[in-house]
């Protein structure tokens, strides 16, 4: 299951995965998508260990940018990860 947890200006969608135990090891898979005239750019990153699953469409220094965002994020994403996503009124 994927949670929504932003929305850039520039209409990427990040949403999260449930903690996902791997052998002992907590995972989260957070997943970057925008809409553009053909389809979907999109990427997937793996926490804690910032490995790319992959990265369509995005530009190397979006992919800072992501990965900047996720190093001071990556806290919450566990926390609402473990929680079922953000809990919005």
């Amino acid at each position: 299951m994927m949670y929504p947890y932003m929305t850039l200006s520039d209409e990427t969608e990040i949403v999260h995965s449930q903690i996902i135990d791997d052998g002992g090891k907590k995972k989260v898979l957070v997943h970057f998508e925008r809409p553009t005239d053909n389809g979907f750019d999109s990427a997937r990153c793996e926490l804690p260990d910032y490995n790319w699953i992959y990265k369509n469409g995005y530009s190397d220094s979006e992919i800072e940018m992501f990965e900047n965002l996720l190093h001071s994020n990556a806290h919450l994403l566990y926390k609402y990860a473990a929680s079922g996503g953000i809990n919005i009124a």
